[in-house]
């Protein structure tokens, strides 16, 4: 059972890209699967996607969620998206998300100020994956506390904003592919986070554990003439679960 889905190299999509080769990617993505969508050549949103439906397997269904999010940021206007990554703007990025009010939208209307948008579609992002986890039925244990949690984030990023010469141990991190606190990258990691909880409800139900062992149990009577053939594809799960457990990018599970 390929729960991984093939493998679509022009899907490569890597967390240490750079800011601003991060956005001009999601720039070209974002639009494209959202025509796809509109197309009807997908399933929307994609976590009610079955393993027969296109782009079914884990892989898409975590990446497609993810992008779905994300397309509130990449709609704010004049494509003022850009200052997510833009170091000299982190500051007052930052202060502008933790004065934001949490609303429960997932339709929205820009206000035309910039900060303010920003932090509107932030709070929608994270709005579209409580949506999605009620679709899905995420463990609640595995899912709460969206928005505190990052406030925590959040306000910890603007501590080292805050810190003398913040802005050269940017570029410095950057000139060596880490990630700063750019508003841009905590975003991305917390919504990659969330999209996996997605995407995994939505594959293997509540609970990986159960799905595992209702696999097991379907091999071993597939197979129970053939115990060679058994070994080999209970060893094949347990490595492909392992692989899911382990990745933090979808792209992990491509090769």
């Amino acid at each position: 059972m390929d729960w991984f889905g093939r493998q679509h190299k022009d899907h490569a999509h890597k967390a240490a890209l750079g800011p601003k080769a991060l956005l001009q990617d999601l720039d070209t993505r974002v639009p494209r699967y959202l025509e796809e969508v509109d197309q009807g050549r997908l399933i929307y949103p994609a976590c009610k996607r079955t393993p027969s439906d296109a782009s079914g397997d884990i892989r898409s269904v975590w990446d497609h969620t993810r992008l779905e999010a994300m397309r509130y940021l990449m709609a704010v206007p004049r494509r003022e998206f850009e200052l997510l990554g833009e170091p000299a703007r982190q500051g007052e990025m930052l202060d502008a998300y933790l004065r934001q009010l949490p609303h429960e939208d997932t339709v929205i209307e820009f206000t035309g100020v910039t900060m303010a948008d920003l932090a509107i579609a932030v709070v929608a992002g994270f709005n579209w994956f409580n949506h999605c986890a009620t679709l899905v039925e995420v463990n609640r244990e595995r899912f709460f506390g969206t928005f505190r949690t990052f406030r925590k984030i959040a306000a910890l990023g603007q501590q080292w904003w805050a810190m003398e010469g913040a802005d050269a141990r940017c570029s410095q991190m950057l000139g060596q592919s880490q990630t700063p606190p750019l508003m841009l990258y905590l975003v991305w990691q917390e919504y990659t986070r969330l999209a996996k909880e997605i995407a995994s409800a939505a594959s293997f139900g509540s609970s990986v554990d159960r799905a595992t062992e209702r696999r097991r149990e379907t091999l071993a009577k597939e197979f129970a003439e053939r115990p060679a053939e058994l070994g080999a594809a209970l060893n094949e799960l347990k490595e492909t679960m392992a692989r899911f457990e382990s990745a933090r990018d979808p792209d992990d599970l491509l090769g």
